[in-house]
């Protein structure tokens, strides 16, 4: 769907973290994934565009939401969302293990090196940098049927799309792809983006809300997704109760730390805070 409507925004500068939640959110994580919640523009503040935009890939799908910039065109701002759009388009064409001819499809035959496609070693690289961070818990070749990197290939065409869009000149922006998003700037009522964040063990328990001019959120076990993580030592999948949710700069790697913290479980919670960022608000029990 598509909604229009007008704000002015500012531009941010870096996450706050915020307990107060008498103000009303404008995106929600709890066990179905984010949820918007149409929180109206402020007062006073009626010269801008706002944008939504869903995508829907043969992997996963995706929600653009953004403020268009003072001087941007409408032709101009249709353009920046087709090009953000396209790169997750591309993405899902390209590096999806569900599409046969896929470059991760071909490199789980073993019939491509990942040497010969530059993009392609930096999904193997980041896997492999993974996989040492979190003590082997995030494994993308211990998946069943080969190499398989989803734990942050979602995270990874978020933060690409959102890289469009800042090329573009678009600074206040969320991107959401199931539990995950990333966002920078102010939200359309003018004040940072406030995200609150449910326990997953208790609902009527008062969510965290973050209140954030730039950072990611990655999340495992929130999106109603089940059987999808896999404990790498026993090449089995984690119990379906289980869930975990990481906060840091970029949504690739909060992505595949949520991913290993829900199979490691409470394992896990060394490896945080990180030197680079990365928290982890909610770790399930072993």
């Amino acid at each position: 769907m598509l909604a229009r409507g007008t704000t002015r925004t500012r531009r941010g500068t870096h996450p706050a973290y915020a307990a107060d939640a008498r103000f009303r959110p404008d995106l929600r994580i709890g066990p179905g994934g984010v949820e918007r919640t149409g929180n109206p523009p402020a007062p006073g503040r009626g010269d801008r565009v706002i944008v939504r935009h869903a995508v829907h890939t043969s992997a996963a799908d995706y929600l653009l939401m953004l403020i268009a910039p003072e001087p941007m065109s409408r032709r101009g701002l249709g353009e920046a969302i087709a090009d953000a759009v396209a790169e997750l388009r591309a993405i899902d064409v390209t590096y999806s293990p569900l599409r046969r001819t896929s470059l991760v499809a071909l490199l789980r035959r073993g019939e491509v090196a990942p040497e010969a496609y530059p993009p392609l070693a930096d999904i193997v690289a980041r896997c492999d940098a993974m996989r040492a961070a979190t003590d082997g818990w995030f494994d993308a070749w211990a998946v069943p049927g080969g190499f398989d990197p989803s734990g942050l290939l979602k995270g990874w065409a978020v933060e690409r799309a959102a890289a469009r869009l800042r090329a573009a000149g678009i600074s206040d922006y969320a991107v959401v792809s199931g539990g995950d998003l990333t966002v920078r700037g102010h939200a359309p009522h003018g004040g940072p983006w406030r995200v609150a964040v449910h326990d997953p063990r208790g609902r009527d328990a008062r969510p965290t809300v973050l209140a954030l001019t730039e950072g990611a959120i990655g999340t495992s076990g929130m999106a109603g997704r089940r059987g999808h993580v896999v404990d790498p030592h026993t090449r089995t999948t984690v119990d379906q109760q289980r869930a975990a949710i990481v906060t840091g700069p970029d949504l690739a790697i909060a992505d595949g730390y949520a991913t290993a913290l829900c199979a490691a479980g409470p394992a896990g919670l060394p490896w945080f805070p990180t030197r680079d960022g990365y928290r982890a608000l909610f770790a399930p029990p072993r």
